[in-house]
């Protein structure tokens, strides 16, 4: 059930993105300053942020984090200038 609402959320999500309703005219206003096309978008992005929120917080697949143990002990040395292979007689010559 919870996943297809999260479906039926991104299909209306997606087909209110195209707001053809808004594009012919900068009125009403919002707030007095914020044309309403402007507005529209900004409530979409609102709304389309939570939606992200959702899916990660329920539809993210676990299988993806497996092994994340693994990666906490295998972490990758910082960069730093000077130690590279790049920076020796050889990498200069390629």
């Amino acid at each position: 059930m919870r996943r297809s609402l999260l479906v039926i959320v991104i299909i209306a999500l997606y087909l209110l993105h195209q707001d053809f309703w808004f594009w012919r005219s900068a009125e009403p206003i919002v707030f007095g300053f914020l044309p309403i096309g402007l507005f529209y978008h900004i409530c979409y992005t609102i709304a389309i942020s939570a939606l992200m929120w959702l899916l990660v917080r329920n539809a993210w697949p676990s299988r993806l984090e497996e092994g994340n143990e693994d990666m906490e002990t295998n972490r990758l040395v910082p960069f730093r200038p000077g130690s590279s292979s790049l920076n020796s007689e050889e990498g200069r010559n390629l």
